[in-house]
């Protein structure tokens, strides 16, 4: 009899330990959620401030102040439709592709741009434009510079796009949307991109950049002798502070596959690989 009243207790205790941990665990990704939440809440928020409070001044700022409203709108849409942490943390992600945005437009209009947001590795990947570029692909033209002009009104953070880099600057034409929006790039994207960037600093070239290889960097870096800047200039280094407002460690990666919220322009496309919180 104290044998079976033995074993009950045990068996009873080990219930109560599982239920516990079990409890305990349910709680603990609970709190995770309403952590990612919350700071998903406060970079949209920080993002409407800025879509709110500016008025762009000339086509480049009204053009990256439009770009920065379409992102909030879709943060805002991800917000309400969040339920798991990782679609938490890709309203974080388009809330600061928003942000960047903004940033450009405040320095298009010459104003402060404020504090430096978080880095994406994926946008040091892919470099940014150290110099003004002119060329003429399939009888059309098209600019890049590391500045916004009359000429280069359309700015793109850089990132990575249908699994290939787009370098950080102002651009004649949005050129990568296509690809944005179908999720594969055309024919003749590889000859533009050869075109633009061929012996720029920090910028992968064209074989490496048909092959989705990350940002073709150690390739770029290797042969970036003949690309006409520093390091400072083509690693694309100064794209943003430490990150340290994010707080956590594993924001980057695979988190953002597309999947979560449907696709379309968000789903990992324009900065593609997460940022390294």
């Amino acid at each position: 009899m104290i044998t079976v009243i033995v074993v009950i207790a045990l068996v009873l205790a080990v219930v109560a330990l599982g239920t516990t941990f079990a409890r305990n665990q349910a709680n603990a990704k609970q709190n995770r959620l309403e952590d990612a939440k919350a700071e998903a809440r406060r970079w949209v928020e920080r993002l409407g401030g800025q879509v709110m409070n500016l008025v762009g001044t000339d086509e480049a700022s009204k053009q990256a102040l439009a770009d920065a409203s379409e992102r909030y709108n879709a943060a805002g849409s991800q917000m309400e439709q969040a339920k798991t942490v990782e679609q938490s943390r890709l309203v974080t992600k388009t809330a600061l592709e928003g942000l960047y945005y903004a940033r450009a437009a405040r320095e298009a209009m010459g104003l402060d741009p404020g504090p430096e947001l978080p880095v994406d590795p994926d946008q040091q990947r892919a470099g940014k434009v150290n110099e003004d570029r002119r060329v003429t692909v399939e009888g059309q033209e098209y600019e890049a510079s590391p500045q916004p002009g009359a000429n280069t009104p359309h700015y793109y953070p850089g990132g990575r796009v249908a699994g290939r880099p787009v370098p950080q600057g102002w651009y004649s034409e949005p050129w990568w949307k296509p690809a944005l929006i179908g999720g594969a790039w055309g024919l003749g994207s590889a000859l533009l991109f050869s075109s633009l960037f061929s012996g720029m600093y920090g910028i992968p070239d064209a074989a490496a950049w048909e092959q989705g290889y990350d940002a073709g960097q150690q390739d770029s870096m290797d042969g970036g002798g003949d690309g006409g800047g520093d390091g400072g200039d083509g690693g694309g280094g100064d794209m943003g502070g430490d990150g340290g407002d994010m707080g956590g460690g594993d924001y980057g990666g695979g988190d953002f596959g597309g999947g979560d919220f449907g696709g379309g322009d968000f789903g990992g496309g324009d900065f593609g690989g997460g940022f390294d919180f």
